[in-house]
């Protein structure tokens, strides 16, 4: 499988690693840390050389109970770093929003992915999607990020969260956006107890159903922390072992903050299986 991003193509015949770059100074995890120009440009080439087929760029953090940002801050958060970018790296990028004038914003500056945690639900978004014509990730989420994690319960996780990327797939192309430009996200942590994220990832494959790939993104969340019970910093091993699982059980994109050794761990997965 292969997913054009406005020319620049993401090769998805093997699970590839999607870079996490937050110019946010509210991020669960790294929060503050690449808000600056210069710091955000050189964290993101660091994860080009380390093998990030993707660079994931977000300026509104969805932790649960983050404050909403404008539209033109966000805007004035994300367009300077992708322009450069842009013009930088061979690999696509992605803006991370769920707002249309930050998706319409992003992409006439080089992105050339829209990763959305409201599966374009938001007011004028399917519209501006349908018309830049660059591919879609469609995230399930309960609730918002706000209040997501207040008591989220399901009939059946897995099924419910199928049955809505299902529907929203049915919506995107009814609007007029091609199948070929569609990706489905679970949103693990998003509007889940542990108990829901860990069966949505033992039942992964699952969601290659649905006829488009499949992106996960797990790099250093709750759920992590709260099998092995240890903070943010000390989920690096867990986050690598909930990627391999992933894509042992048909994920096409990993969404990592730990670039290199997410990268890493998916090329002995890769190894294995071309084995005789």
């Amino acid at each position: 499988m292969q997913l054009d991003c406005a020319g620049k193509v993401i090769d998805l015949s093997s699970p590839v690693v999607m870079g996490i770059l937050n110019v946010t100074p509210d991020s669960f995890s790294d929060g503050g840390r690449f808000s600056d120009l210069e710091r955000a440009l050189h964290h993101a080439l660091g994860m080009v050389e380390e093998g990030a087929a993707i660079i994931d760029v977000g300026g509104e953090s969805t932790r649960p109970g983050s404050a909403e940002v404008s539209v033109e801050d966000e805007i004035a958060r994300v367009v300077p770093v992708i322009e450069h970018l842009a013009a930088r790296i061979s690999v696509p990028i992605s803006v991370d929003t769920s707002k249309p004038e930050v998706m319409r914003a992003a992409v006439e500056a080089g992105a050339g992915m829209i990763n959305d945690v409201y599966a374009l639900r938001r007011e004028g978004a399917l519209a501006v999607a349908a018309q830049v014509q660059v591919p879609v990730c469609l995230m399930h989420m309960q609730g918002e990020p706000r209040t997501m994690q207040q008591q989220p319960e399901y009939r059946d996780v897995v099924a419910d969260v199928y049955g809505f990327l299902q529907e929203r797939i049915d919506v995107c192309i009814a609007a007029g956006i091609e199948r070929h430009r569609l990706v489905v996200d679970p949103g693990f942590g998003f509007g889940k107890s542990l108990a829901h994220n860990l069966s949505l990832l033992k039942h992964a494959e699952r969601f290659t159903g649905l006829g488009v790939p499949l992106l996960v993104g797990m790099s250093r969340k709750s759920m992590v922390g709260g099998v092995l019970t240890v903070p943010v910093e000390g989920r690096l091993v867990g986050s690598i072992t909930a990627a391999v699982i992933a894509a042992q059980h048909g994920a096409s994109i990993v969404r990592a903050h730990d670039v290199k050794e997410t990268v890493q761990a998916l090329c002995m997965v890769k190894a294995v299986e071309d084995a005789l």
